[in-house]
């Protein structure tokens, strides 16, 4: 079979670290696969070898933009990359037992999206379609590496690459996985064509997606329909309005009671949209959400202790930051290198 994967080497990663003298740092530690030996076979070396996790990226910004929405999104591992891996090697930074794998190739994808204009309706149908495209192209990677007994670690992209990474590893485990995403947005719009707006609705109705329930949903941003669709579905939400306004709860609080409340057992996808962090630049920027420091709390909390299926922080859009790419870019890749590292702080 054929993937579509870039797998990285240190050429790839050249022009993206520096070298401190009695320093070690991150891209020093990371695993990189062995490109001679066929792929799903190096996976499964790489698991024999003590590998647990394994960090691949989706530079696409097609289904935000199929959602109506705006572009950068493509950025957002490249950014991740520029500070994740130059930071310092020490007890707190548990990078051991982790791949860096590549990304997935959608750069064709890309290409053809480019000058589409989603006000116009024949565009949009044709970003729509692309973006299911975009969703064949992960859903073989992602089942390789459960397949091989890892932990995806997965830098989006948009929140559109939820339904393959939900739909290969229901595949996986024989059984519909459970869901909990810190997100001012349900995703249960309409099934009017692929787009980030959608995916988990795409999922719960293929029977891939069990329990869902999302931390910090802004019933302000979210219509009757959506919320409808997922009460349906037997969903659940815990809302911003609860979280930062009544204060009647917190961060770590709400994500436990999901975890308890949910009734059907299987593994846990936890899923971070960056436009719930307060002027994170993102495909949504929001003037109106939670601090990095609550991010961090919700993915260690939603990790820890659980039967992880994996990780999936997507949304981080460098061009949305209003002071410009550059700004954009350092704030994108710290960000999401703190919830990373959250995660594998929990897990380890």
């Amino acid at each position: 079979m054929n993937y579509a994967v870039t797998i990285y080497d240190e050429s790839h990663l050249a022009n993206l670290v520096a070298v401190r003298d009695a320093e070690q740092r991150v891209f020093q530690s990371l695993a990189l696969l062995d490109t001679q030996v066929e792929f799903t076979q190096a996976l499964k070396d790489a698991r024999d070898f003590g590998i647990r996790y394994v960090i691949f990226g989706i530079p696409e910004d097609i289904g935000p933009r199929a959602n109506l929405g705006k572009g950068g999104a493509d950025e957002g591992f490249r950014a991740f990359l520029s500070k994740f891996l130059n930071y310092p090697v020490n007890d707190f930074t548990p990078v051991h037992n982790v791949l860096l794998l590549g990304e997935v190739d959608c750069s064709d994808l890309q290409a053809q999206s480019c000058d589409l204009d989603n006000s116009n309706p024949a565009d949009l149908e044709q970003l729509r379609r692309l973006c299911a495209q975009v969703d064949a192209r992960i859903e073989p990677v992602m089942a390789a590496v459960l397949a091989a007994g890892l932990v995806p670690i997965v830098i989006g992209g948009g929140h559109n690459n939820c339904y393959p990474l939900l739909k290969a590893s229901a595949t996986h485990y024989g059984s519909a996985i459970n869901a909990i995403n810190l997100d001012p947005h349900g995703d249960f719009r309409a099934l009017e064509g692929r787009h980030s707006g959608n995916g988990f609705h795409y999922a719960a109705s293929e029977g891939y997606l069990k329990n869902y329930h999302v931390i910090g949903l802004d019933q302000q941003k979210n219509n009757s329909t959506i919320l409808a669709t997922m009460a349906n579905y037997g969903n659940s939400y815990t809302s911003y309005h609860d979280l930062k306004v009544i204060a009647r709860d917190n961060i770590a609080q709400s994500v436990n009671n999901a975890k308890s409340a949910f009734t059907h057992k299987a593994p846990l996808a936890v899923e971070l949209d960056i436009d719930a962090i307060t002027l994170a630049p993102a495909s949504a920027f929001n003037y109106r959400g939670f601090a990095l420091c609550e991010a961090e709390q919700y993915v260690y909390n939603a990790s820890k202790d659980s039967d992880v299926a994996y990780l999936h922080l997507c949304e981080a859009a460098p061009s949305q930051d209003p002071n410009g790419f550059s700004a954009g870019a350092n704030a994108a890749g710290q960000l999401l290198s703190a919830l990373v590292i959250a995660f594998l702080r929990a897990k380890n």
